[in-house]
C-alpha cells in the first residue's frame, strides 16, 4: 500500500474557479460526499485534475495553495489558502490544447470562487500557483454515512483528519467474526456485500500515511440506512 509524507515541498500547478461568491459545488461529486456544508467542508474545497485525483484515492486530502508569478492578478500579501479535495475536474479535449487545464499530465485545482478570490482577482480566470500536501485539521471524530440496502451496504468516510484520505477499509458486525474487507466503489464510498443489518458496526480504517485505527461499535445495532454516525476520535 502506497503511503506519503508531508515533505513540505512546493509544486507547480494552475488554479481556476467555478460558481459564484455565494456557492459552488455543494452536493455529491466524484468523491461521493454529500452536502459539503452539512459535512463541514463548506467552500474550502477543490476539484482535482486527473493527475492529482488518482482515481478518487486522493478524495479527502488537504492542500495549501498560493498564487505566484503573476503580479497583475495575484493579490499582494494574500498568503495561502487551504482546501480539501472533494471532486474531480475531468479532462476536456474540445478546446485548444493550451486550455485543457484538467487534462493529463497537468496538475490543476478548480476552486470555488470564494476561495479563488482570496488569492487572485476573479477577472484572471486562471493563475499559476504553488501547492503542497498538508495535514487536514478537522473538528470532532471520523464520520460514517451508511447507504445501500441489506445486501449491499456502503459507507462514506468523511471528516478525516491528518492524511484525510482512506486507502483501506474493513468492517465487522457486532455478532463477532473476522474483519470483512471492503472495496472502494468510487471516491470515499466503500462497500460490502455482507448482510450486517441488526448488528452494531465496527470499522478498521487505514489512511494514506499508513496509520490504521479501529472504530469499535461506531454504529449501534439499530443503525439505519441514510444515517451518519460519528466516532469519538480521529486520525
Amino acid at each position: 500500500m502506497a503511503s506519503f509524507a508531508f515533505d513540505g515541498d512546493w509544486h507547480d500547478a494552475h488554479a481556476t474557479f467555478y460558481g459564484d461568491m455565494s456557492g459552488g459545488e455543494t452536493m455529491q461529486g466524484a468523491c461521493a460526499y454529500g452536502d459539503l456544508f452539512k459535512q463541514g467542508y463548506g467552500l474550502e474545497t477543490a476539484a482535482l485534475s486527473t493527475a492529482l485525483f488518482n482515481n478518487g484515492a486522493t478524495c479527502g486530502a488537504c492542500f495549501e495553495l498560493e498564487c505566484i508569478n503573476d503580479p497583475q492578478w495575484c493579490i499582494p500579501g494574500a498568503g495561502t489558502i487551504k482546501i480539501t479535495a472533494t471532486n474531480f475536474c475531468p479532462p476536456n479535449y474540445d478546446p485548444p490544447i493550451e486550455y485543457r487545464w484538467c487534462n493529463p499530465p497537468r496538475e490543476h485545482f478548480d476552486l470555488s470562487m470564494a476561495m479563488f478570490t482570496k488569492i487572485a482577482n476573479y477577472k484572471a480566470g486562471i493563475v499559476p500557483i504553488h501547492y503542497r500536501r498538508v495535514p487536514c485539521s478537522k473538528s470532532g471524530g471520523v464520520k460514517f454515512e451508511l447507504k445501500g440496502n441489506p445486501y449491499w451496504i456502503t459507507t462514506v468516510f468523511f471528516n478525516v483528519a491528518n492524511a484525510g484520505d482512506i486507502t483501506d477499509a474493513k468492517i465487522r458486525g457486532g455478532n463477532g467474526g473476522d474483519w470483512i474487507q471492503m472495496t472502494r466503489n468510487w471516491g470515499q464510498l466503500w462497500q460490502t456485500g455482507t448482510n450486517l443489518v441488526g448488528q452494531s458496526l465496527s470499522y478498521m480504517l487505514t489512511s494514506s500515511d499508513g496509520k490504521t485505527l479501529e472504530f469499535d461499535n461506531v454504529a449501534p445495532s439499530n443503525w439505519q440506512f441514510g444515517q451518519t454516525y460519528e466516532a469519538n476520535y480521529n486520525f
